[in-house]
């Protein structure tokens, strides 16, 4: 479970000292420049430290962002740009890019890049949580949460921050709509599939457990073709017609299940065979996949039987149209807001930053720091629980 989804990799970035001795000219304003470095370092090392939950990352997070602000925000009362803002570069990889990094000399360029990495930690914190045994309620909650709040932080970069850039993304880059889009519809869409699983584990109503598969197998198909989630829309929206007594429709709409399933099992062999992270991920062996095709062919058979005995409706040749809307359950993304500017950072310290004198390390061209790809943990997939998240 923990290996078949996210297999993203966390992006990498070049180390970065905040040494601007010439620049900063006030003992507050050299504070401000370790502080930098050691909250970036911090922040880094959070990335890949298992012991780390959310409220460490969100405290590693605003100590980090609360001072970077001080390079971004109008300190000076005016509306012209931070001046401290394109004094340093920063590289950064790219999740679809391998270990090619792409570079700005630009502090909101390191913010959203940052801020991405955030957002993919929350998704793969999900992803470990709801790959433990024995799952319990309080932390299928910090999945549903967690993925949550990763859906806010990527819609914000792409609503608020990204848009700040001089240089646009180019294309494939994270940073670009259309990959941070996707990143936003993955995670509210496994959010919801965490309140499908609770609806089926409490056995609700066929009709709102379709309805929210529907729902959910819209977000997946802006990107893809087709989902367990089209599939699942279907098996219970089948239950739901036989139900009502609608027989035929009910066979014809398990069929379309079937045949959805099917092909869902091609991709998952598709899958498997893609090379890079994630190679130990099985989709098509997970339980909640195996109990979906059981539950087709059980609730098919029947419908049939009960068809052949007691209805005799005829079996409709077009699968029914899933104009289904759910009422409630529908997840929507934790607003990401950014920590409040670092009390260091005061127009006075401001003000003793000279750009005029430059860093004295200019001239000493020192070499270009290797970004070196980020060794996350390999946390190897314990017993299936079920769990029906991406």
């Amino acid at each position: 479970m923990a290996h078949w989804f996210h297999r993203n990799p966390l992006k990498a970035t070049a180390p970065v000292s905040f040494n601007f001795y010439g620049v900063a000219g006030s003992p507050a304003a050299n504070k401000i420049c370790n502080d930098l470095r050691t909250t970036r370092a911090r922040l880094l090392e959070m990335f890949t430290d298992i012991t780390c939950n959310p409220e460490i990352m969100k405290n590693a997070t605003d100590a980090y962002f609360s001072l970077l602000q001080g390079f971004i925000a109008s300190l000076d009362g005016t509306t012209q740009e931070n001046k401290m803002r394109f004094i340093q570069n920063f590289k950064w990889t790219d999740t679809l890019q391998g270990n090619t990094p792409s570079a700005q000399q630009d502090a909101v360029f390191e913010l959203v890049s940052m801020a991405f990495n955030v957002g993919l930690w929350y998704t793969k914190f999900a992803s470990r949580l709801a790959g433990k045994e024995n799952i319990t309620e309080v932390e299928a909650k910090d999945v549903h949460r967690s993925l949550k709040v990763a859906a806010g932080i990527f819609k914000a970069l792409k609503d608020v921050h990204i848009p700040r850039l001089i240089t646009p993304a180019e294309k494939g880059r994270d940073l670009e709509p259309r990959v941070i889009d996707a990143y936003i519809i993955q995670s509210q869409a496994e959010a919801q599939e965490v309140t499908i699983a609770r609806a089926i584990e409490l056995k609700h109503n066929a009709n709102l457990i379709a309805s929210l598969a529907f729902e959910t197998a819209n977000f997946y198909q802006k990107a893809v073709k087709i989902s367990a989630r089209t599939v699942k829309a279907y098996c219970y929206h089948g239950q739901t017609l036989l139900a009502g007594d609608k027989c035929g429709e009910a066979i014809r709409s398990l069929q379309e299940a079937e045949k959805c399933y099917s092909r869902a099992e091609e991709l998952c062999k598709e899958y498997r065979q893609t090379k890079g992270p994630g190679t130990t991920a099985k989709p098509s062996e997970q339980q909640f996949f195996l109990k979906l095709g059981g539950l087709i062919k059980n609730t098919l058979d029947k419908c049939q039987r009960e068809n052949g005995f007691i209805y005799f409706h005829k079996v409709p040749v077009e699968p029914p149209l899933l104009e289904l809307k759910a009422s409630y359950g529908l997840v929507e993304p934790v607003a990401f807001e950014l920590p409040p500017l670092s009390e260091q950072c005061t127009p006075q310290v401001y003000g003793t930053f000279d750009l005029t004198k430059g860093a004295k390390n200019d001239k000493a061209k020192p070499k270009e720091e290797e970004v070196k790809p980020v060794k996350e943990p390999d946390l190897k997939p314990q017993k299936d629980t079920g769990c029906i998240i991406s």
